[in-house]
């Protein structure tokens, strides 16, 4: 039973090599970092490897017993790029993508004179992506990312069901039925359009969308309701993390879809409204681009 409540799996758990035991606990240093309330443990990685970074995002994103976060962030050498970042949930999977957590990694690394540039790439497991800053007082402020295109593709979603794009589909999820449009922004996202989303039971549908059979690989679902052309409200579940207070590819994802279902117009600006803050986010033919805050909550030592 202990083991059941423990949030450790098979895949979060590290493996020990007995022939190469640690003589003790080593001390690593970290940042706190959040994005429209987005909040990562950032680990600088580039000559300092973590071993098991599963296990490490179970432990300190429990909010009680842990550092508290949406999960951890690790800050790597790249081949293809200026950096490479890595994102661990909350429990232990990894995610392809974070648009709130890539700005942060944008801040660390110049405001830490890491990449000493305002236009710099970063190497995600959806890709390289492009950033641009604007500083204040010599540190960044506000980062605008090319999140690429959206993909459309069901297969590419993914999602099991049959067309060229999943737009205002009406789908039966647990013993309801939504109006769903289906987009990836590098991970997979599942937006759903309603009168109302400050009331809804989110920990009671969040894990039927997550968990529906429609999604091999779960999905992120956005709630969403349209204030105007301009803004959209949105509360979202992630996967292997819950309700958070931002998620940027799902805002994206929200944006995209959007402009899909004529609620909002192509090549303008879109605000954003999440629990933790607002994303501005501009969907065009050559890509999605997102701009918000990045901010440096403190430093801190951990024992691992």
């Amino acid at each position: 039973a202990n083991s059941l409540l423990s949030r450790y799996s098979e895949f979060n758990t590290e493996l020990i090599d007995i022939n190469r035991l640690r003589e003790g606990r080593s001390i690593r240093k970290f940042t706190k970092m959040q994005g429209t309330g987005n909040d990562y443990v950032y680990f600088n990685c580039i000559d300092n490897p973590i071993v098991n970074p599963e296990g490490l995002a179970v432990r300190l994103s429990d909010r009680h017993l842990g550092v508290g976060a949406d999960g951890i962030i690790l800050i790597c050498d790249s081949q293809k790029a200026d950096v490479r970042m890595r994102m661990f949930n909350a429990d232990g999977s990894e995610g392809k993508m974070c648009g709130n957590g890539i700005r942060c990694v944008a801040k660390y690394c110049y405001d830490n004179a890491i990449v000493n540039k305002k236009e710099m790439t970063i190497e995600t497991k959806s890709g390289v992506k492009k950033i641009k800053i604007a500083t204040q007082n010599g540190m960044a402020k506000s980062i605008t990312v090319d999140m690429g295109k959206a993909e459309l593709s069901p297969a590419k979603v993914p999602v099991k069901l049959a067309g060229d794009s999943i737009i205002s589909k009406k789908c039966k999820i647990g013993d309801k039925e939504y109006d769903i449009t289906c987009v990836s922004m590098g991970n997979p996202h599942c937006v759903v359009f309603m009168p109302h989303v400050e009331n809804i039971d989110i920990e009671h549908i969040g894990p039927q969308f997550e968990e529906s059979p429609l999604f091999p690989e779960g999905v992120n679902v956005e709630f969403v309701k349209i204030v105007d052309r301009h803004t959209l409200k949105m509360r979202v579940w992630e996967r292997g993390s819950g309700e958070t207070w931002a998620c940027g590819t799902g805002a994206c994802a929200v944006a995209v879809a959007a402009v899909l279902n004529g609620h909002c117009d192509k090549n303008k600006d879109v605000t954003v409204k999440l629990l933790g803050g607002d994303l501005k986010i501009r969907y065009t033919d050559e890509g999605v681009f997102m701009t918000g805050d990045a901010v440096k909550v403190y430093d801190g030592e951990v024992e691992v």
